[in-house]
């Protein structure tokens, strides 16, 4: 989907993409739940419309779309437009590699650089990509501030001998993830827990604990444009300077690792602040798809004491 499309014949697959991305261009809509560019945007939801899968978009660019389908494909566009929400809430569906997750207004929408260090985008990785080592494999794991689920799911595909947990404050967010791990049939491994961070976990380790917290500035915040609005303001907002979630982590996450365990967090672009509050920490930054510097690492030992 990297070329833009020619106008076609009235009825198609290729003119319904051009008249989404005119649409999307002049009204100026934002992206990044999913997709960064309204030729991707356009055709996840006209594919979604006409009924087929979200890959096979050059194999049916001619292809003649009925009227029906066609109406209802437009309604979906315009309706990205009038509403300035996420595709991904419009469809009730988000990705991370091949999974495929149900959403709503009640999580935030998937889309975490972690999930890149479980879901490789090449069998030769490269350097500074691994966070993981060769063989390692956790038995327990915990992912915090869950949400839809998204990350246990995924991490539980990737380590099929782990049992794991998934904490979130929000009951609302824990309803999502628990339809999601209903529909990949993880009930008897991934469980689903009430918590304020570590506040219900008492007594509870593990040997990985993955994190996706709120890491949004307050003033960051109010300047968000309407799609990131549209999402809890709970799963975003992280005080002042976007470090309160990431700061309590720290400082309990040694008493929740068992020895040799391991500590994942994604913080979006506040490296150089966590680096400023925490200089004696031997952060390590694997590289995802933006580069380095989103997501740390750290291991039981270089962890604080609580």
């Amino acid at each position: 989907m990297s070329t833009r499309p020619t106008a076609g014949p009235r009825r198609t697959v290729r003119a319904l993409l051009a008249l989404g991305i005119a649409k999307f261009e002049a009204a100026d809509i934002s992206y990044g739940h999913g997709t960064t560019n309204a030729l991707d945007e356009a055709a996840w939801l006209i594919l979604h419309a006409l009924g087929l899968p979200p890959g096979e978009l050059a194999a049916h660019l001619d292809t003649p779309v009925t009227q029906e389908r066609h109406r209802a494909a437009v309604a979906l566009l315009d309706r990205r437009v009038r509403t300035r929400k996420p595709a991904a809430y419009l469809l009730h569906e988000a990705w991370l590699g091949t999974c495929r997750f149900y959403v709503d207004e009640r999580v935030i929408v998937p889309r975490s650089f972690i999930a890149e260090l479980f879901i490789p985008k090449s069998t030769t990785p490269k350097r500074g990509q691994v966070t993981f080592p060769p063989g390692w494999s956790p038995i327990s794991l915990l992912d915090l501030c869950t949400g839809s689920g998204c990350l246990a799911i995924v991490a539980a595909f990737n380590f099929p001998r782990a049992r794991v947990d998934a904490a979130d404050l929000s009951e609302d967010a824990l309803a999502v993830a628990r339809r999601n791990v209903a529909a990949y049939r993880l009930e008897g491994r991934v469980r689903l827990l009430r918590s304020d961070l570590f506040g219900s976990l008492r007594g509870r380790a593990y040997d990985l604990i993955v994190a996706n917290p709120p890491y949004v500035k307050a003033a960051a915040i109010r300047r968000l444009p309407p799609e990131y609005r549209a999402e809890p303001e709970m799963a975003l907002a992280s005080g002042a300077d976007g470090l309160d979630h990431t700061r309590a982590i720290l400082a309990q996450a040694r008493a929740h690792l068992n020895p040799g365990g391991l500590l994942v967090v994604e913080i979006g672009h506040n490296r150089k602040a966590l680096e400023k509050a925490f200089p004696k920490l031997a952060f390590r930054w694997p590289r995802t798809s933006a580069g380095a510097g989103y997501v740390f690492t750290l291991t039981r030992d270089s962890l604080p004491r609580s």
